[in-house]
């Protein structure tokens, strides 16, 4: 078969700097390479860069890069666009900055078939539905309706999947396809993909994720520091890695997935808890006016409490109502009915004003922090502002900034540095200090370390448990990763349609798991060694229409 991807000696430079230092891979109709390796090892400035988005500043050279025998180094910005979305669809990690907030999702699917299709406007709208639900959303034709902000993570992401393959690209390049998505949903648009391929359609695959990797993925090219350290078959990488650092890799990898029925890396030890509930959620419901004027119930009747030094974990698929609980839980949405209570005191009841008092106490480490930074300010100015809300002394920031670093097991080299200029972890561990800065009672982690590789989510989730204990925190940890639920968690909710469907300890929810949902969730996690079978009611047949 043909080569359709030829790229050799592939060099990208930002001024002086060296991103990829010379690798070479190629790819056929129909197959699919997946580029691993930890944050900064350049696999998404490689996919960048044959999507012809490496940026400015950038310096591409290669002995050649060549896409369907057309020389990529010689095309300019007009070509450029004709190709891509037509040829080459690319779906980037960062869905909410990829989508354009000032338009609903389905003009942004409809956008491809307008530039590279003959499709008339009742045929591009009947398309964008069908291309919806084929990438699992539901209510395909409430969402076409909504704006990007309106959408959970994992939606958003199925809507940039729907987008790149509206046009019937023959490559689709994708960098971290299914980093939000929960386990079923993961299930269903990796078996869309599969069937992309089958159609010929060739992929590159950015992942952090081995059990992905494997499931999708004919070859895999491990990158480390910008060059590609071991590349083969998948079946030899994965289980017969021959360099180091693949071997650690897959240490890693396998030490955060979930394994059945056996449990994840033991949890460290509990702190004291204490009878009184830091936070306690009673009978919360919230439902919305959708851009159908409908009424959409988002939670319905979710009740719950946390105590210190315990860990609660929410799973559900995207839109179940994990975010709108949490939201409920921070104060940033009122319920419609029931309550909030904070260390005893009501919570959600309170105004403004007198929620500002005690909104110390409850703080929040978000999925991207990159997305949360100024990304104008150093570390030193993140940490100081979010000192002096908290009313610390000036005087005193010094001492308390050091302190905070020490905690996430930063040192003051950061302190001058931007977001950007950051790792992936590291700015993590900086918007868990920031977190820290006012001494909370709770810390709300949402998915904050669905974007991270593994090696450094290990890391992480080893921080979180380590900080829990020593500053006897109570932990609420959303989630749609039930690996990462079953290594951090004592108790699980399982949320799905708003409302709770199962509740319980870690053990007893995934070994012995009541409800057919919970069943479905744990049966549809991909493994590294096993892959995960497809749901029949999940999943839809798709097929490419040009």
């Amino acid at each position: 078969m043909s080569t359709l991807v030829d790229v050799q000696d592939l060099r990208v430079q930002f001024g002086h700097t060296p991103i990829i230092k010379g690798i070479s891979f190629s790819l056929t109709a129909g197959e699919c390479l997946a580029l691993v390796g930890e944050s900064g090892s350049g696999k998404t400035v490689t996919s960048r860069t044959l999507s012809g988005l490496s940026g400015a500043g950038s310096k591409v050279q290669a002995e050649r890069l060549a896409f369907a025998g057309t020389d990529l180094r010689q095309l300019d910005d007009r070509a450029w666009q004709a190709l891509r979305g037509a040829q080459i669809g690319f779906v980037m990690q960062d869905a909410l900055g990829s989508l354009d907030p000032l338009r609903p999702v389905g003009k942004e699917i409809a956008e491809p078939l307008r530039l590279h299709t003959e499709l008339g406007r009742a045929a591009r709208q009947a398309r964008v539905i069908e291309l919806l639900r084929s990438v699992g959303v539901p209510q395909p034709e409430l969402r076409a309706l909504q704006y990007p902000h309106q959408l959970s993570g994992g939606l958003r992401q199925r809507a940039l999947i729907a987008s790149a393959i509206a046009a019937g690209p023959r490559l689709l390049i994708a960098d971290e396809p299914t980093t939000a998505l929960d386990a079923t949903v993961q299930a269903q648009v990796l078996a869309l993909l599969e069937s992309l391929r089958s159609q010929a359609m060739a992929m590159l695959v950015v992942s952090h994720d081995l059990a992905v990797v494997s499931r999708l993925a004919d070859r895999v090219a491990v990158m480390h520091h910008g060059v590609i350290v071991e590349q083969g078959p998948v079946e030899a990488i994965l289980h017969d890695p021959q360099h180091p650092y693949t071997q650690s890799l897959l240490r890693a990898g396998r030490a955060v997935h979930f394994q059945r029925p056996a449990r994840a890396a033991p949890k460290l030890a509990r702190v004291e808890r204490f009878d009184l509930p830091l936070i306690e959620a009673r009978h919360l419901q919230k439902t919305f006016i959708g851009p159908d004027g409908q009424p959409h119930v988002a939670v319905h009747n979710a009740s719950f409490s946390l105590r210190a030094g315990e860990t609660l974990g929410i799973v559900g698929e995207s839109g179940s109502g994990k975010t709108t609980l949490t939201r409920m839980l921070l104060g940033l949405e009122r319920p419609d009915a029931g309550d909030v209570w904070l260390n005893g005191r009501p919570w959600s009841a309170l105004n403004d004003q007198q929620r500002r008092q005690l909104r110390q106490r409850i703080q929040v480490v978000f999925q991207d922090p990159q997305s949360s930074f100024d990304p104008r300010y150093t570390v030193a100015r993140v940490l100081n502002e979010a000192l002096q809300v908290a009313g610390l002394p000036r005087q005193d920031w010094p001492a308390r900034t050091l302190e905070l670093l020490e905690l996430v097991r930063l040192d003051a080299s950061v302190l001058s540095r931007r977001p950007l200029e950051l790792s992936g972890g590291q700015r993590q561990r900086i918007a868990i200090a920031r977190a820290l800065a006012p001494n909370p009672q709770v810390l709300v982690c949402d998915e904050p370390v669905s974007a991270l590789d593994v090696s450094v989510q290990a890391q992480i989730l080893a921080l979180l448990a380590d900080l829990k204990t020593r500053l006897k925190l109570a932990c609420l940890f959303i989630s749609h990763d039930l690996g990462v639920i079953n290594q951090v968690s004592e108790r699980v909710l399982v949320m799905k349609d708003g409302e709770v469907v199962e509740s319980g300890t870690v053990r007893d929810v995934f070994d012995h798991p009541q409800h057919a949902y919970t069943r479905a969730l744990l049966d549809a996690i991909p493994q590294i060694d096993r892959p995960a079978p497809v749901p029949e009611h999940h999943f839809i047949t798709y097929a490419i229409a040009i």
